[in-house]
C-alpha cells in the first residue's frame, strides 16, 4: 500500500479504536506507520482524512451488502428495501465504529465547511446507488422520482441507525420497517 493507503487504514483503526473526535494526527501517524506531513499532503487535514476514512467505510460496507443481494432481486422495491435493511442492521454490530463515526462527522458538517461539501456528495450519491438498487436499473436511469424515493430510504436508514446506537434491542427489524412502509402505501 502506498501513504495514502496507509493513512486511511490507520485512520479507520483509531476511529474504531478512539472513535472520531478523539483521534489525534499523531494516533492515525502511529497506526499507519506515515509521518505527519503526509496528512497534510494527501488529504489536507486530519478531519478531511477521518471524513475520508469514515465515508470509505461506508462504500465498504455499502459493497458487502451488495454483493449479499446479487442474485436475489425480485424486481419488488419494497421486497428489495427489505433485504438492504436486513443486511444493515446485521452489519451494524461489525460496522459500529464506522456508525458512531459517521454521527460525529454529521456534527463537524456544522462547523467545517469541507465535511459538509463531502458529506452532501456523499448523500447525492447514496440516493441515486440506494434507489437503482431498489428499482433494479441502472444508476444512470434514475429519474426525479427515483431520487425522491432514495432520499426517502436513505432518511430511514439514517433514523434506523441513529436508533439501533442507542438501543439495538428496540430497534425495529428490517421486515417491521418494510411492513411499517407497506403501510402507508
Amino acid at each position: 500500500m502506498g501513504q495514502r493507503q496507509d493513512l486511511l487504514a490507520g485512520a479507520k483503526q483509531c476511529i474504531a479504536e478512539k472513535g472520531y473526535s478523539r483521534t489525534t494526527a499523531r494516533d492515525i501517524t502511529a497506526a499507519s506507520g506515515a509521518n505527519l506531513a503526509a496528512i497534510g499532503y494527501h488529504f489536507g487535514s486530519k478531519e478531511a482524512l477521518l471524513n475520508a476514512a469514515v465515508l470509505d467505510s461506508f462504500d465498504e460496507w455499502g459493497t458487502e451488502i451488495e454483493q449479499a443481494r446479487v442474485g436475489s432481486q425480485t424486481g419488488v422495491p419494497l421486497a428489495s428495501l427489505e433485504r438492504f435493511l436486513a443486511g444493515f442492521l446485521a452489519g451494524s454490530v461489525e460496522r459500529r465504529a464506522t456508525l458512531v463515526a459517521s454521527v460525529q462527522a454529521l456534527a463537524e458538517a456544522e462547523f467545517v465547511p469541507e465535511v459538509r461539501r463531502q458529506l452532501a456528495e456523499t448523500y447525492d450519491t447514496a440516493r441515486r446507488s440506494i434507489a437503482a438498487m431498489l428499482l433494479d436499473v441502472d444508476p444512470d436511469e434514475v429519474d426525479e422520482s427515483g431520487l425522491q424515493l432514495g432520499s426517502l430510504v436513505l432518511a430511514i436508514i439514517n433514523g434506523v441507525a441513529l436508533q439501533w446506537l442507542i438501543d439495538s434491542e428496540a430497534t425495529p427489524s428490517a421486515s417491521e420497517i418494510a411492513g411499517a412502509v407497506k403501510m402507508l402505501t
